[in-house]
């Protein structure tokens, strides 16, 4: 009767001794971190000390795609067409709506009916965006 009695008023202790808090979990997480940094700065000023430093004017110059740069494009003064960030734009827009759809063939099992509808929903949003662009002319390169 005295061991159950003494059993049941005391807190149970780990076999090991040691009262986790938890955060003990995120000690691999904080030294990737600090390992990621420490290369990071070591690469960032061992480069410059041991690298080569022959330099020439072709080498500090801008590099155009091969062609001879020019201080200013020919065409407008300096500005850059519309039709680029146009394409930039819709590149991003449909990549990123394209890179939803992994997810849904991973899990598409476990979704059933409701991740079948929703993808079809989702595919006719996307279908709707690009027969829009479509139409307004978004996708002709002039």
């Amino acid at each position: 009767m005295v061991q159950t009695f003494t059993a049941l008023t005391q807190p149970a202790q780990p076999e090991t001794g040691i009262v986790s808090t938890g955060l003990g979990s995120y000690l691999p997480l904080v030294l990737l971190f600090g390992l990621a940094a420490a290369f990071a700065i070591f690469s960032a000023t061992l480069g410059p000390l041991l690298g080569p430093r022959r330099y020439n004017k072709a080498k500090l110059e801008a590099y155009e795609c091969g062609i001879e740069p020019s201080p200013q494009p020919v065409v407008g003064g300096g500005r850059v067409p519309v039709a680029y960030y146009l394409t930039a734009m819709l590149f991003i827009l449909f990549d990123i709506e394209m890179v939803f759809l992994y997810p849904f063939a991973v899990a598409a099992d476990a979704l059933g009916v409701f991740g079948l509808v929703e993808i079809f929903l989702f595919i006719a949003t996307v279908g709707f965006a690009y027969a829009y662009v479509w139409r307004r002319g978004g996708l002709d390169w002039n």
